[in-house]
């Protein structure tokens, strides 16, 4: 389960990846749960003077910290955040999943029917980075916030759940709530961003088994629709007007992008941005993935830029 040297081996070969200007991830080490754990912090000079507001990313299945950062042969999407940190003064932890009984990559989210995922804390690795920054006073505790592609989206929704200090908001790109859920966290009231496309494959925007293919054996989940239904009822928003909008669109594809917004920017808030015609893969205008790639996960959205949505949707939230 412990990647050991080779998580370090793979951040220095990734470093020339990075965005030039932007601050370079430095790879840390924490102790949760029994289990020695791994991850990349992102930290602008001038964020060490003062508690500054935290990011944790999350990666999706078979990902790992550094390719979400940008260090990989595709451009992620989430590698926005490096700019995002250094312009915002902002705290970035890009975490390190562990492998599950597929060998793969992931994260222990609460889908009780997804045996190959990693049997392990991943509740208690995210508290314990997040409270080790906010203990040493780099962090902001009323301003934690977490943002997870596919598997890493369904763990972000586990986090809204169940980690101590609690986030402030999340963003979910791409991962809805577990269809069987093995979670007993409380609702509480949390800002959510849900992402997700249409036509996304493996994560179904109607709910279902998760997979690609005819290898559905990824446990289960709800809609979007049902897991926005969840958040307005634990936010208190269920009566709440919604304020609908599109984004302006860019390329030649079908794609789409629209936005609904429940409740004001200054209290809870629940937000869905819907990918008409979308796969499993972020928005992004400027880290485009390649077209072998689409052929597999469906059309990539180039109207917005997710990780600097999923940022203008943190900043106005904080925990009472």
């Amino acid at each position: 389960m412990y990647l050991g040297s080779r998580f370090v081996v793979s951040l220095l070969v990734s470093l020339a990846a990075f965005s030039v200007g932007a601050a370079a991830p430095e790879a840390q080490r924490i102790d949760a749960a029994g289990e020695q754990r791994e991850y990349l912090l992102v930290s602008p000079e001038r964020s060490r003077a003062g508690a500054r507001p935290l990011v944790l990313v999350l990666h999706g299945h078979l990902g790992t910290a550094a390719n979400a950062l940008g260090g990989g042969r595709a451009p992620s999407p989430l590698s926005a955040w490096l700019d995002i940190a250094e312009r915002e003064n902002v705290l970035v932890a890009a975490l390190q999943g562990l492998k599950g009984s597929d060998n793969r990559t992931g994260w222990h989210d609460c889908r009780s029917d997804a045996d190959d995922n990693p049997q392990v804390d991943d509740v208690a690795f995210a508290s314990r980075v997040a409270k080790r920054l906010v203990d040493d006073g780099r962090a902001d505790a009323k301003r934690i916030y977490v943002m997870g592609m596919s598997n890493g989206a369904i763990m972000t929704l586990r986090l809204a759940l169940e980690m101590q200090p609690a986030p402030a908001a999340v963003a979910a790109v791409a991962g809805t709530m577990a269809a069987k859920s093995r979670c007993t966290g409380a609702p509480r009231p949390i800002s959510v961003l849900l992402i997700h496309g249409t036509d996304d494959p493996l994560v179904p925007y109607t709910g279902g088994a998760v997979g690609l293919g005819e290898r559905r054996d990824r446990g289960s989940v709800v809609s979007v629709a049902a897991t926005r239904d969840f958040w307005l009822r634990a936010d208190g928003l269920a009566s709440a007007k919604v304020v609908e909008a599109s984004f302006p669109h860019e390329g030649d594809d079908a794609t789409r992008a629209r936005k609904a917004t429940y409740g004001p920017d200054t209290g809870p808030q629940v937000v869905v941005i819907t990918i008409e015609h979308g796969g499993h893969v972020e928005p992004s205008k400027r880290f485009h993935y390649p077209a072998l790639y689409g052929r597999i996960v469906g059309v990539q959205n180039r109207d917005l830029e997710s990780a600097e949505v999923a940022w203008s949707f943190f900043a106005s939230k904080e925990t009472p």
